[in-house]
C-alpha cells in the first residue's frame, strides 16, 4: 500500500468521503459495480471542483533530502497541491460538499481508495465553503504553475509521493 500523506491541521478521526458538487445525493447506487469513497487523511485531494485538474504531493519514508529541498522547499511534512492559475477563482466560488458514508460495506484497494460494491446512504453532508481558504485553514499549501503538467513531470520523476486528478484537463500553456 502506498504511504498516505503527513496529516493537515484540523483533521478529525478516520472516516469515509464521498466528494461531489451535487448536493442532492440520497444514496449511492454502484457505477460499474462500486460506489467510491476516500477516507479523511486524503480527503484535501478532493477539495477541488470535479473538472479541476490538480498536483498533489509529500514526502514519504523513501523521499530523498534533495527532493525535499527541491519541491518541498526543505520541509518534509509539507503537503503541496498545484493547480493552474486559472483555477483558483472556480475554486473560491464553485460549491462543493463532502458526504461522510458508513464504512460497513467498504473494502480499501491498493491505491488508499474504499470500494463498496452495495449501494450506500450517506451519514452527513459538510459544504466545503471557498476552497482557496480551507487550504489555507489545513496549513496545506496551495501554489499555481502555468505549465501544470511540466510540473507533474518532475514530481512522478522524484521520489515524493504524490497524486495527480483530472490532469487531461490542463492546458498547455495554463491558461483555461
Amino acid at each position: 500500500m502506498r504511504e498516505a500523506p503527513p496529516p493537515y491541521v484540523g483533521e478529525g478521526p478516520h472516516a469515509l468521503w464521498h466528494v461531489s458538487e451535487d448536493d442532492s445525493i440520497r444514496r449511492f447506487e454502484p457505477r460499474n459495480g462500486k460506489v467510491w469513497a476516500i477516507g479523511t487523511r486524503l480527503l484535501p485531494l478532493y477539495w477541488f471542483p470535479r473538472d479541476c485538474p490538480r498536483a498533489t504531493f509529500w514526502a514519504e519514508s523513501t523521499t530523498t533530502d534533495d527532493d525535499v529541498e527541491r519541491l518541498l522547499r526543505g520541509d518534509r511534512e509539507r503537503r503541496v497541491h498545484v493547480v493552474e492559475p486559472g483555477r483558483l477563482g472556480p475554486m473560491r466560488a464553485r460549491r462543493v460538499v463532502a458526504y461522510r458514508v458508513p464504512e460497513e460495506t467498504f473494502v480499501e484497494n491498493e491505491d488508499r481508495f474504499w470500494i463498496s460494491e452495495e449501494p450506500v446512504e450517506p451519514l452527513e453532508l459538510v459544504e466545503l465553503g471557498d476552497l482557496v481558504e480551507r487550504h489555507e485553514t489545513a496549513g496545506i499549501e496551495l501554489r499555481t504553475e502555468e505549465d501544470l503538467l511540466e510540473l507533474w513531470d518532475e514530481v512522478i520523476a522524484s521520489s515524493l509521493g504524490y497524486s495527480g486528478i483530472r490532469l487531461r484537463n490542463a492546458a498547455s500553456d495554463g491558461n483555461q
